[in-house]
């Protein structure tokens, strides 16, 4: 059975709970994970520092979730493609001028709003694959954080070359 498949229905107190999957949870929550991630971008003075409208802030993250979404849907074992969504994102963050430091708090508060969505949601979740998923959603992640950087780092070399 694949991770996707799991949605059941139980009884409690003759009330219906619907229990989904970490991936259909973030799913169905997609709109408010951007709009919770823009907010505590916001408060961030340091990320508030580069202007920047709904768009060119949030534009990414749709396709970044989907591809931790889709992650979370892979059979156990499989081998996880590259985001190519976090290629792009890293090299839009270089041309709107965020640092290596920028890139990785957002990352973090990524991170931070997709455990708060499942917290939100905790009456819907499956908790014994909780676990796995959390592991899951972090290296996938920390994975898309690295293309980023991969792509800083490329960006930098060129620059570096065409200097001398």
């Amino acid at each position: 059975m694949r991770k996707s498949e799991f949605v059941t229905a139980f009884r409690e107190s003759g009330n219906t709970t619907t229990v989904e999957s970490v991936a259909d949870i973030l799913e169905r929550e997609l709109q408010f994970v951007i709009t919770d991630w823009l907010a505590r971008v916001e408060q961030e003075p340091d990320l508030k520092c580069i202007p920047l409208n709904f768009e060119d802030r949030t534009g990414h993250l749709s396709h970044l979730l989907h591809d931790v979404i889709a992650r979370l849907r892979l059979d156990a074992g499989s081998k996880a493609p590259i985001s190519k969504a976090a290629a792009e994102h890293g090299d839009l963050r270089r041309r709107q001028g965020y640092t290596v430091a920028m890139a990785v708090e957002e990352s973090r508060l990524l991170q931070v709003t997709i455990f708060s969505a499942l917290h939100k949601n905790v009456k819907n979740l499956e908790f014994s694959l909780l676990l796995p998923d959390i592991v899951t959603i972090a290296d996938e992640v920390d994975a898309q954080l690295k293309e980023q950087m991969l792509r800083f780092m490329a960006a930098d070399t060129v620059k570096i070359a065409k200097s001398k």
